[in-house]
């Protein structure tokens, strides 16, 4: 059995993230994403909408995911790719070079960003039209 294992924050799931699960899971038989916790998040400087354990249910309920664990730090790749005997870490090209570092545990591969969508554009565009609503319902 081939292993995959991907990690992300999977803040408002969107059309990119689906197809990042999606595309994992096609390279392998069973596929383990690790999600931010909100402390993990905090030291990111990184803020989610939605809770952990919001996220990590709706990452459950995608069909693609097998198994989701909780990330705790930038360090414990290696611990994770070795515990759960993992064959091909996954990562989107944004991050490209950035974790060739465990290619020596495993095969490092990353996808294609779906274009036009991300997480930060949905925020953005949705920060935007409250305020545009806002100042056409104060006119």
């Amino acid at each position: 059995m081939k292993r995959v294992l991907t990690y992300g924050t999977y803040d408002l799931i969107h059309i990119g993230h689906i197809n990042l699960l999606r595309r994992a899971k096609e390279l392998g038989d069973y596929l383990i994403v690790g999600i931010s916790t909100d402390d993990f998040n905090a030291i990111k400087n990184k803020k989610a909408y939605h809770p952990f354990h919001d996220r990590k249910m709706i990452l459950e309920s995608i069909r693609y995911v097998d198994k989701v664990i909780p990330e705790h730090s930038w360090d414990q790749k290696i611990t994770d790719l070795k515990e759960h005997e993992i064959d091909l870490f996954v990562m989107g090209d944004d991050w490209e070079g950035k974790f060739d570092f465990l290619s020596d545990y495993c095969e490092v591969i990353y996808l294609p960003r779906t274009q036009g969508i991300s997480t930060s554009i949905i925020k953005t565009d949705i920060s935007t039209s409250f305020v545009k609503n806002s100042e056409e319902r104060n006119l």
